[in-house]
């Protein structure tokens, strides 16, 4: 049994041409580790996969939000936000979303010489919580970077330069404490400024909705003071500034992405597309049609 809603608001996905797939099964480079299909599913309820024929492909599932699940063989396992697993090449399965509160999920199909390699020891959840030093909107921006090339088309650069990304992105899962530590670009926040740890944690979650409550008991002090540091500090208060941060975020999208404004808005966590284009219209000033146009001459 095979089973998908026809589509969710908001989705990205590409299946890549058998002839693509037949072709990097034979290049040296691409043959070690390679895709064979990728997608974003914000906030998708119904969704449900039952295979009992087995397919060639490992499968990746990143939760960032919401609640699902999956099985294979003898095995369930319930997945909230913030998790990934991996499922066996060859093996029957089934995953779905929780009805009351639907995952939100980055995916793709993988195979090559390397895959089982990559794949290993990540058939049961594995969680990337947020904190101080976490890289979670690196490594998502690593699977955006797959997904755009891949779409811009199936030229042999592209397809190297994906899956080198592809390398890359388990890298940054099977080594997360060096990926950690790698990031030069950056200075990692001091522990003893909580306004800039507070940042860098909704940098983290830039695709959730986030309360008052939620960001003072990431830093330890209670709603009040913490507002209070932060404004002081940042010269915002915490949930307009977590506002601006999503709004510059879509910017960048509307800038460097063909990605449609719904799909844009519904990446960042809004469900209404129309309350979405309010609050970018009054941070940015134009619309986010508008704002595409103008930047694009």
């Amino acid at each position: 049994m095979l089973k998908i809603k026809d589509g969710f608001k908001g989705e990205r996905s590409l299946i890549i041409p058998k002839m693509i797939i037949d072709y990097m099964e034979q290049d040296p480079y691409c043959q070690l580790l390679y895709l064979t299909d990728i997608g974003y599913y914000p906030k998708a309820r119904h969704h449900f996969r039952e295979r009992n024929e087995p397919i060639p492909q490992y499968i990746f599932i990143y939760c960032s939000e919401g609640k699902g699940w999956y099985k294979y063989g003898n095995s369930r396992h319930e997945i909230g936000p913030n998790q990934y697993f991996v499922l066996p090449a060859g093996e029957p399965h089934s995953y779905g979303s929780d009805p009351k509160n639907p995952w939100s999920i980055y995916w793709f199909h993988f195979n090559g010489s390397v895959a089982a390699r990559n794949a290993e020891g990540l058939q049961v959840p594995h969680t990337a919580e947020p904190s101080a030093t976490s890289r979670i909107s690196d490594r998502l921006s690593l699977f955006e970077e797959m997904l755009f090339t891949l779409k811009s088309g199936y030229n042999r650069e592209n397809l190297h330069y994906a899956h080198s990304i592809l390398h890359h992105f388990f890298g940054s899962i099977r080594y997360v404490d060096v990926f950690r530590r790698a990031n030069s670009g950056n200075k990692e926040p001091s522990n003893d400024n909580i306004c800039h740890v507070a940042v860098h944690y909704m940098k983290e979650n830039i695709e959730k909705h986030l309360t008052l409550s939620q960001l003072a008991e990431f830093t330890g002090y209670t709603p009040n003071h913490f507002a209070s540091l932060f404004r002081k500090s940042i010269g915002h208060a915490p949930l307009s500034y977590f506002n601006l941060l999503k709004m510059q975020a879509a910017a960048n999208m509307l800038d460097n992405t063909e990605m449609k404004v719904n799909q844009i808005a519904a990446k960042l966590g809004y469900d209404d597309t129309g309350y979405f284009t309010r609050i970018f219209t009054k941070i940015m000033g134009s619309s986010p049609t508008t704002y595409r146009q103008l930047t694009r001459g």
